[in-house]
């Protein structure tokens, strides 16, 4: 019995490493950076209302085995391209959000069509594949924007339009749609702020997924990310199944840039999708989902560390060794290393599984 005990609590501790490792850094990092525990749970509330969306978003394919997706910039660059022309179009508030959605919904089903379409002919390889592609449709996006903004697309707005006629400056202002829906319902306890509104649509999407997968079609992708084989002798349609998965997380995707970049205000035309899917991917991670396996819980626990992180590391740099860049290296480095860590942890254990077999 002891020593079922000891197996036991080593095997949590090895599946639930990098979320153990990240707690513990969040609290070092909270008692080093000397900040009001008031101050640090604002900012994270903050961050936690314009990034859960899209780190949710990652939820549906890495449980229809498609792995960790990164080609979730392709949301990204839809929903941008639908604040670009709500932004030239001047159209504020709710409605310009809601413009911006609907501009972006039929550009997100495109790219999630071509990119379902290519993880489906690159089984066993989606993650590179995903990468892969999103390295290519970052450089048609940018050829679109710098050359086709002035030209093809209508865009006049010398406020964004470069000196010489065509093409997108580095930065659009969106003051159009900052904070439209964060201030749509906003209550004050105490010394925080919280934006009811955009946790409302999260608690929503978060539901929404649940009850997915409580369907014959949720059903589908656990069966298809379990086992490809069994799936398809089961009379699963696999291919279907995972191109849906990849639709849903790529308009998913979209919604969520344009959640996010509501509440900043401003979007770096040519940069602001780039870290998109490396910080989402991140978060998921740091909540305990893995390659394989992954929980609306893991995703909103992963989201919220991950972030306070994010909050304390500058500060703790700055009171620890006199410079706040530190912190700044710091948190670029535990994005990059619990992506490296879970597919080096994923990697072994399909090694293990093969020895088995």
């Amino acid at each position: 019995m002891e020593a079922r005990r000891k197996l036991s609590f080593k095997r949590a501790i090895r599946e639930n490493g990098v979320p153990i490792m990240c707690f513990i850094l969040c609290g070092l990092g909270v008692l080093a950076s000397g900040k009001p525990l008031s101050f640090l749970l604002q900012e994270a509330i903050g961050r936690m209302a314009r990034n859960s969306f899209i780190v949710l978003s990652l939820v549906v394919p890495i449980v229809a085995g498609l792995g960790l997706n990164f080609a979730i910039v392709l949301g990204a660059m839809a929903g941008q391209a639908g604040l670009i022309a709500v932004a030239a179009a001047k159209i504020k508030g709710l409605p310009g959000l809601f413009t911006a959605v609907v501009v972006a919904f039929p550009l997100a089903l495109l790219l999630g069509w071509a990119a379902g379409s290519i993880m489906n002919r690159a089984k066993g390889r989606e993650m590179i594949a995903g990468m892969i592609l999103g390295f290519f449709m970052n450089g048609v996006y940018m050829l679109v924007f710098l050359f086709g903004a002035g030209t093809v697309l209508p865009i006049k707005d010398p406020r964004m339009i470069l000196p010489q006629g065509y093409g997108l400056r580095n930065t659009v202002d969106l003051q159009v749609v900052k904070w439209s829906l964060d201030n749509l319902l906003k209550v004050r306890v105490g010394p925080i702020s919280l934006p009811l509104a955009t946790f409302a649509v999260t608690a929503l999407l978060s539901m929404g997924i649940l009850k997915l997968f409580s369907t014959k079609l949720g059903q589908d992708m656990r069966a298809a990310g379990q086992d490809i084989r069994i799936a398809e002798v089961a009379g699963i349609k696999v291919d279907r199944t995972r191109m849906v998965a990849m639709l849903l997380s790529t308009v998913l995707g979209a919604i969520g840039q344009i959640i996010f970049l509501q509440n900043i205000g401003t979007l770096n035309v040519y940069d602001s999708h780039g870290q998109t899917g490396t910080f989402a991917i991140a978060a998921l991670l740091v909540g305990g989902a893995t390659v394989t396996k992954a929980t609306v819980g893991q995703a909103l626990l992963g989201t919220f560390m991950f972030h306070l992180l994010f909050i304390v590391s500058p500060y703790a740099g700055q009171n620890l060794l006199g410079s706040a860049m530190v912190g700044e290296y710091f948190r670029a480095f535990v994005a990059y290393a619990v992506i490296a860590f879970s597919l080096a942890l994923h990697s072994l254990q399909r090694s293990k599984m093969a020895v088995r077999r």
